[in-house]
């Protein structure tokens, strides 16, 4: 596959040029989002707190699955840059061992004990417990496929290939958009009929990825696993990928803490997930962005141009947060009436975007800062950040919570982000600004 030279051309261009595909395809992530979210809302509080209880051991397995995909990312990235072609092939093998493993396990667990997982949140509501385990084990095959998309994606922008990865990924969100009302409604599955939607969609894309990729995606029984590229991708992975199942567990403990307000406050918390996630479409466009680009002029020793590329990456972030900010203080109801109509559950919803919206500038700051130190090959330092604080969620909010009530647990969440952001910035001046070698 041809690779797009990252160390040349000018900063600005680069950088958009590779984050505009990534956050086409968060735009259409987040148009698929508001459109599931839609339909399963028609439904009513149940389903919706169905889905957003199963999506805390969704995002469990994507955390997991963070182990081969940034692993993999950085090291392909880092051979692209010095020109290494068998290398990259060899790093890919490897990937696809891990992620194949991974994703069978993971898969199996969800099947065998998911109804446990479930239980362990103590909903109390009998509908929206069978609801959560019945989408939880579809989307347990669902993982597995989904797996290897989202470790081709981050393998396509590691050659700058961005668009290609967004093409597919299109494909894959307008077939589930096509696809949940007609398994939910027309075929009358409710909740059920989601998962499946989402099921086909991953294995077309999974297909796609394979056909298009020319044989890049393809094990290459020549080259075989390379036991040391193996270690190396997990050693390089397990930082951000615990960080992240750690970051999982602590909002499945939020989410018991939760579930003591009632299903409307479930079902008010994924709905102001969901509307958040505007905030992501630029902010994640970017942080893939630095990380490909930091990653390819690490490999050719251009150190110079990742600081120009954190610099310009952390304004465009900023001024997008401070306006995602605006709207989610000034107008959170209007946001949250398009997706339910139930009064409990709008008034939970708009105030969950109130509080988090102090934190996006910050949480801006973070995820650029994130793709930089991931890029370094040091994902250590931004998963040590997020640990520390993301874990200081959960005292936050039992504190918080009997003064503030389920708005206790929102402000833990904002807070501790506003300190990821700071704590960010100053690990990176201590540790590039104050390095010879970046100047």
């Amino acid at each position: 596959m041809k690779k797009v030279d990252l160390t040349q051309g000018k900063v600005l261009s680069v950088i958009a040029a590779l984050a505009i595909p990534i956050m086409g395809s968060s735009l259409l992530q987040f148009t698929y989002n508001i459109v599931d979210m839609f339909w399963v809302g028609g439904l009513g509080s149940n389903a919706v707190a169905s889905v957003g209880s199963s999506s805390f051991f969704i995002g469990l397995g994507y955390s997991i699955n963070t182990l081969v995909v940034i692993g993999v990312g950085i090291k392909v990235s880092h051979a692209l840059g010095k020109n290494e072609e068998h290398e990259v092939k060899a790093y890919i093998n490897s990937g696809i061992f891990i992620n194949f493993i991974l994703g069978l396990i993971y898969a199996l667990i969800l099947i065998l004990a998911g109804k446990y997982f479930i239980g362990f949140l103590n909903l109390g509501n009998e509908v929206v417990e069978n609801g959560a385990n019945l989408y939880l084990a579809i989307s347990a095959p669902m993982l597995f496929f989904s797996f290897f998309n989202l470790m081709y994606i981050r393998i396509l922008g590691s050659y700058g290939q961005n668009s290609g990865a967004l093409k597919i990924s299109a494909v894959g969100i307008i077939l589930n958009i096509i696809l949940d009302p007609i398994f939910i409604y027309v075929f009358k599955f409710g909740v059920l009929g989601a998962a499946i939607a989402t099921l086909i969609a991953n294995i077309v894309m999974y297909i796609m990825f394979r056909v298009s990729s020319k044989g890049l995606f393809n094990f290459d029984f020549k080259i075989g696993i390379d036991k040391d590229k193996v270690v190396e991708i997990i050693k390089l992975g397990f930082p951000m990928s615990f960080q992240r199942v750690l970051f999982t567990i602590v909002n499945i403990i939020l989410a018991r803490i939760i579930s003591i307000f009632g299903s409307d406050a479930i079902a008010g918390q994924k709905i102001g997930l969901q509307i958040e996630s505007i905030t992501f479409m630029v902010i994640g466009g970017l942080n893939g962005a630095i990380a490909s680009f930091t990653g390819q002029n690490y490999g050719a020793k251009k150190y110079d141009r990742i600081v120009k590329g954190y610099h310009t990456s952390l304004k465009i972030g900023v001024v997008y947060a401070i306006i995602t900010s605006v709207v989610f203080l000034l107008i959170p109801e209007y946001l949250v009436t398009i997706f339910i109509k139930d009064t409990a559950t709008i008034e939970i919803a708009s105030m969950y975007l109130r509080i988090i919206a102090i934190s996006q500038i910050f949480g801006a700051i973070e995820m650029v800062s994130n793709g930089m130190f991931t890029g370094l090959g040091m994902p250590n330092i931004p998963a040590m950040i997020s640990i520390i604080f993301t874990v200081l969620r959960i005292p936050m909010a039992l504190v918080f919570i009997k003064y503030f009530g389920v708005n206790g647990v929102w402000i833990s969440i904002s807070l501790s982000s506003v300190l990821k952001g700071i704590a960010s910035y100053i690990m990176y001046r201590i540790k590039v600004r104050k390095d010879d070698k970046y100047a």
